[in-house]
């Protein structure tokens, strides 16, 4: 395996499937298979999962709710989409361990960095939820820190594209994947992967990023393998 320790970066939207909100049954399934088959190869894996599919802090502005309270909830929302993949990968027989950044005892443990570490080198599969416990802190930051905190060899950012392209390949045809690119290439055309607060904390750690197609089945194996899937973003 190219990869012993990664860090999957999930967005909420993609727990949605097909109908846009919530929880799809079927991709929760498809996630946990995918993730398990990695877990078997052995591979240490921690997660990172946003609450986009249930709520999102920036939008709670919009109808009159306090953005520093939308954020909260926006927390919380991770934390109800990171038992809800916990749930799913237990049923396939991994071990997880469900790690929050604010204290909800009574559901998950406060994320400790030692105590994650000796979980991922027992083998647990160890997720974290509740972004980093602070308003204005995206998940996307969330998985850049705790990537660096745990000492992960690399962020996977799995999304609905196989890469970073040129153009949007939604919107124009023509645009072409990159293979591989340079933090300092995606600052000078202005690509939009990260927030600039979770892209700045790999780039200044040099802690590579990878963006997939985490829909498309044996990617995620193939990608810790060390095939060329998706875009590496790398210091050079």
């Amino acid at each position: 395996m190219k990869y012993k320790r990664i860090l999957l970066k999930l967005s909420g939207e993609a727990l949605a499937g097909e109908q846009g909100y919530g929880i799809d049954s079927k991709r929760l399934k498809q996630y946990s298979t995918e993730i398990k088959r990695v877990v078997d190869a052995g591979v240490e894996v921690a997660i990172v999962i946003g609450g986009g599919n249930i709520f999102r802090g920036v939008d709670g502005e919009n109808s009159g709710i306090d953005r520093v309270q939308g954020d909260y909830m926006g927390m919380l929302a991770t934390v109800i989409n990171a038992m809800a993949l916990q749930s799913a990968l237990e049923s396939h027989g991994v071990y997880t361990r469900l790690m929050s950044g604010i204290r909800i005892d009574q559901v998950c443990e406060p994320f400790i960095r030692r105590r994650a570490v000796r979980h991922l080198e027992k083998g647990r599969t160890v997720i974290f939820g509740a972004g980093i416990g602070n308003p204005y802190f995206t998940t996307d930051t969330t998985a850049s820190l705790r990537a660096i905190e745990i000492e992960a060899d690399v962020v996977l950012k799995g999304t609905r594209v196989d890469g970073i392209y040129t153009a949007d390949p939604e919107k124009d045809p023509t645009a072409v994947r990159y293979t591989t690119i340079s933090f300092e290439e995606v600052y000078a055309k202005g690509l939009n992967i990260m927030d600039m607060t979770a892209f700045t904390l790999c780039k200044e750690n040099n802690l590579p990023i990878i963006v997939f197609d985490m829909n498309k089945t044996d990617n995620l194996y193939n990608l810790v393998q060390g095939a060329d899937v998706g875009t590496l973003v790398t210091m050079s």
